[in-house]
């Protein structure tokens, strides 16, 4: 089992405060939910993780291992889902695939995973959003990473890739630990085994929707 953990972490830009001292830790078999109203800092804090935005204040451990912003990219410890597509949108799935995956048996694992034979030869520009969505979840899900945070893997998209992206969550944390965020509150409770809310830069945790709406990030008529 591997476990981070990530506390004192501290970011304010000028006077204001985005997160102020928050801890948490993620191990293998968990999904971990984020919330938070627009500007709360929840893409903050997952980009603050990942080190392509600088801490105030921050310190990560991996297996009680202590690892600087600066190394979480080369540790390859740690992969990310950014709220932009990072695919290149000229090439093909197929191209795109044996990119990431030079060994015919990792491609495989994406090649032979549910509906990519029906868009594998489709540029990445041309997909639709569910299709693009799950497409990356599989890339960065099958990097050997034992962490993936994922920033909106929900959004905007078709309710049938909702359903497979979850399903596909579900097998990764067997092997991974999993802190993501997303506003479809609904199909992150479906996944998640600890849930937080991030309000007034503190994190709060929270275990249903009533909890949401205690902590105003829901109104009671949602």
């Amino acid at each position: 089992m591997n476990v981070l953990e990530i506390s004192n972490i501290n970011k304010s830009y000028g006077s204001k405060i985005i997160l102020n001292d928050v801890n948490l830790s993620c191990k293998t078999g968990e999904i971990i939910g984020v919330f938070g109203r627009n500007g709360a800092g929840k893409s903050t804090l997952l980009k603050l993780i990942f080190g392509t935005l600088k801490a105030d204040s921050i310190l990560l451990k991996i297996n009680s291992e202590v690892i600087t912003q600066n190394n979480i990219i080369p540790s390859k410890t740690i992969a990310y889902l950014p709220q932009n597509t990072f695919l290149p949108k000229e090439q093909k799935v197929r191209a795109v695939i044996s990119l990431f995956f030079p060994n015919g048996d990792d491609q495989n694992k994406i090649f032979y995973s549910p509906r990519v034979s029906s868009f594998e030869k489709i540029k990445v520009g041309n997909l639709s959003l569910g299709q693009l969505r799950y497409l990356e979840i599989l890339i960065i899900g099958n990097l050997k990473h034992p962490f993936l945070m994922l920033d909106e893997p929900f959004s905007m998209i078709e309710p049938i890739y909702k359903d497979i992206i979850k399903n596909l969550l579900l097998e990764l944390k067997e092997s991974k630990g999993i802190i993501l965020t997303d506003h479809y509150y609904n199909d992150v409770l479906q996944i998640t085994n600890i849930n937080f809310v991030i309000k007034d830069g503190k994190k709060i945790e929270i275990k249903n929707k009533e909890d949401l709406v205690k902590y105003r990030y829901l109104n009671s008529s949602e």
